[in-house]
């Protein structure tokens, strides 16, 4: 969630603001080197204009409008800031296929305009910005997963539970019993949580493939395009759908898997087996 502007601190911020401030302290000084006993009436001037100015153009709906588009502008920049830091990030593979789509990208849009002779796009073209961004989004959510999951032994938890459910089945007494109960039932969630991240990853592999074809679509319907109208037509807003889908849908695992790198990274002993497989 986008943080609400503070729209008093804004206007504070304003140049015209700060100058005119400057403005009534320096009248202030100069009034003190001809009339000392006067000098006070800049500074009282200056604080009863400052006080009507933030009570009167931070509540006005047109300054609001200024201050949310610079604030949208700073986010906008900001997030293209951080998906280039990502790309960096990527492994020469990955990042071959994020420039592969943005040079895509490019490549329609160029040969829209030419075969169009248009000075733009039209909006539903546009969108294949919006779709490049949540790649590169998805792919680093992809690449994340796909890594814990190489981290996680599946099968030593198979063994592990199969193990508590006997340990359950042959417990000398009800206390001794509760325990290995309770341990069969994080070992079931362990494996319940690995299974909604394989989820998840295949679902987000699933997206990328799509938005790589949505591309390659796009792009063959520019070269061969018979109308500009053939290219709006596209089903673009289904793809934007699919895609906010995916995207809530990772949001409903990442606490859990927050929760699970958080606890391996405090945990010393994380990469120890349990101790019935060490004895």
């Amino acid at each position: 969630m986008a943080e609400k502007p503070n729209y008093i601190k804004e206007a504070l911020k304003e140049p015209l603001n700060i100058w005119a401030l400057v403005g009534c302290v320096a009248a202030s000084v100069y009034t003190a080197t001809v009339a000392a006993d006067f000098s006070w009436i800049p500074l009282v001037a200056g604080a009863a204009g400052e006080t009507l100015y933030l009570a009167t153009l931070p509540a006005t709906a047109a300054y609001r409008r200024i201050v949310e588009r610079r604030a949208r502008r700073r986010q906008l920049a900001d997030r293209d800031r951080h998906r280039k830091e990502l790309i960096k990030t990527l492994d020469p593979r990955e990042r071959e296929a994020v420039e592969y789509l943005a040079w895509q990208k490019k490549q329609i849009y160029d040969n829209y305009k030419k075969f169009t002779h248009m000075d733009s796009v039209p909006d539903a073209v546009s969108h294949l910005e919006t779709i490049w961004e949540s790649f590169v989004d998805l792919l680093d959510v992809y690449r994340r997963r796909k890594n814990h999951l190489r981290s996680i032994n599946r099968q030593m938890i198979q063994n592990q539970i199969q193990q508590a459910e006997r340990a359950v089945q042959t417990a000398p007494d009800d206390d001794t019993r509760r325990l290995y109960e309770k341990n069969l039932e994080i070992l079931n969630k362990r494996l319940q949580t690995y299974n909604d991240i394989e989820r998840s990853v295949k679902r987000v592999e699933a997206q990328l493939q799509s938005i790589e074809s949505f591309f390659g679509l796009v792009n063959d319907q520019v070269i061969t395009m018979p109308t500009p109208e053939r290219i709006s037509s596209l089903d673009f807003e289904s793809l934007l759908s699919s895609i906010e889908l995916t995207k809530e849908i990772l949001e409903e695992t990442a606490p859990v898997l927050n929760q699970i790198d958080a606890a391996e990274r405090s945990s010393a002993q994380a990469m120890r087996p349990p101790l019935i497989e060490r004895q």
